[in-house]
């Protein structure tokens, strides 16, 4: 028995799901999604180049920026293709591993963005209450320790998942609700107990996004604190404008997350299209709205980009 079930989980195949009730209107629907796609990818990429060739960016707010930069890339790669396959060619078969490694994937680069959006509210704690040893205690050996923590962290936290999914029997249809596999969706596929699965999901979501969270709230709070005991309104007006871009990115990323999160768990009965619509706001958006909110906000980042073009047209 457990050789045939073996043998059917090799030859398995699951079957996405492109946007609900507008499938004849899958070609006209694929050019704002690839608009998003490379607004994304070129956005943050022009980011990273950025960064990287400008010496006076080498600081941490910057290095940090870059890191959330790599990680929305990331995700943005992660579902490129089985959601732009769908809207151009229809394809919507994916093998059980091509779908458990997708999976993987898009779920470890959203929790590296959760964790590198924490070390940016930490980079913005450090720089508002201790601004005179700002460089010396955020040092580039730490900033690369920090990157390689939150990536170590998420890696080891989110690799159980696809593990424990393929060691399971599928036996029934397979088809997903979404362009793209998620562990929401394919733990319902198993016609075996996934309690254990579901579980484990759950205590890794809260052990990540929620703490995670948690710690952004308490280092605002701190700094907010901090900031009302200066006693001049331009040096709090100063203090407070550091970090409005880092506040419009972690909302741009919590938002959607918490919408996703609470009509997944409150609204089962919703139409098909609205959860596809939410999901797809939290993996789309953030990558889209990041590179458009630093590149306006943050005028080192605007001078850095412009002289980035100007060096190459030289």
């Amino acid at each position: 028995m457990k050789a045939e079930n073996n043998e059917s989980l090799d030859l398995l195949s699951v079957f996405l799901t492109g946007i609900p009730g507008l499938e004849a209107q899958h070609g006209w629907l694929s050019i704002p999604f690839f608009t998003m796609y490379v607004v994304a990818i070129v956005g943050n990429s022009l980011i990273m180049a950025t960064v990287q060739a400008d010496p006076a960016l080498h600081e941490p707010m910057y290095l940090f920026l870059s890191m959330l930069a790599g990680t929305e890339v990331g995700v943005s790669v992660s579902t490129l293709p089985t959601v732009m396959g769908i809207l151009w060619f229809d394809a919507r078969r994916v093998d059980l591993d091509g779908c458990l490694a997708q999976m993987f994937f898009i779920h470890t680069f959203s929790c590296m963005e959760s964790g590198v959006l924490l070390a940016m509210s930490y980079d913005r704690f450090v720089a508002v209450y201790n601004p005179l040893r700002y460089t010396a205690i955020l040092t580039l050996p730490r900033i690369v320790c920090i990157g390689l923590v939150i990536t170590l962290k998420s890696v080891i936290l989110r690799a159980p998942l696809p593990v424990l999914l393929r060691s399971l029997p599928y036996c029934h249809t397979n088809i997903l609700s979404h362009s793209y596999c998620l562990h929401s969706d394919l733990i319902q596929l198993p016609c075996a107990d996934t309690k254990l699965n579901s579980i484990l999901g759950l205590a890794i979501a809260l052990a990540i996004f929620g703490l995670d969270a948690l710690l952004i709230v308490v280092s605002y709070m701190l700094i907010l604190y901090r900031v009302l005991g200066i006693a001049s309104g331009e040096g709090r007006w100063k203090a407070l404008n550091t970090c409005v871009s880092h506040i419009c990115a972690v909302l741009v990323y919590y938002v959607p997350l918490i919408g996703v999160s609470v009509m997944h768990r409150t609204a089962k009965h919703a139409s098909p299209l609205a959860h596809t619509l939410m999901s797809s706001i939290y993996l789309f958006v953030p990558p889209v709205l990041n590179p458009i909110i630093y590149s306006v906000k943050t005028k080192p980042i605007q001078q850095g980009i412009i002289t980035l073009f100007s060096c190459k047209r030289e």
